[in-house]
């Protein structure tokens, strides 16, 4: 599989709720109750000269190679005639990359594949040694978002950015 298949398939892989399984965003709608639609997508950051100035645009991924970052975007609506209180989306982290910081700081991730989430300054693992370290973006697996209602209509995204291992 190309890294660019294997990014877009582990961003549009999402969880819906607390203890859900892995579904396909396409599929998302149709195996939940809730009317909230999801779409997955990956965009990579490529630096252009317009005019004289180099600027930083969004493109999709046609290859990627270690250190380019990327953008990690999932958006979301709710095509229900009624509000959805306290969605969940939770986003599994591809092995090819890291979550970049500062992406990291404002997060609820989790570092052991989805079983249990918090700010990562707050987490540790193993150190090899038999000790602890802290845990750090590489560590991260998954990330969570709790969207606290999602009005009728309304819609909106969740993004984190990445960097290519």
């Amino acid at each position: 599989m190309s890294i660019k298949k294997a990014l877009l398939v582990a961003c549009t892989s999402l969880s819906l709720g607390i203890g859900a399984s892995p579904v396909l965003a396409e599929v998302a709608d149709a195996v939940t109750p809730d009317p909230v639609v999801l779409k997955g997508d990956v965009l990579v950051e490529k630096k252009v000269v317009v005019n004289g100035a180099e600027t930083v645009q969004l493109v999709e991924p046609a290859s990627v190679v270690p250190g380019d970052r990327l953008l990690f975007r999932t958006r979301y609506s709710n095509t229900g005639k009624a509000a959805v209180d306290a969605f969940v989306v939770t986003n599994p982290v591809p092995q090819a990359v890291a979550v970049a910081a500062p992406s990291t700081d404002a997060l609820e991730v989790s570092i052991d594949g989805g079983k249990s989430f918090a700010r990562l300054a707050t987490l540790s693992v193993p150190d090899g040694k038999g000790g602890m370290r802290r845990a750090v973006a590489t560590d991260i697996t998954h990330i969570r978002w709790t969207i606290p209602q999602i009005a009728p209509g309304a819609s909106g995204s969740l993004e984190y950015h990445a960097v290519v291992r």
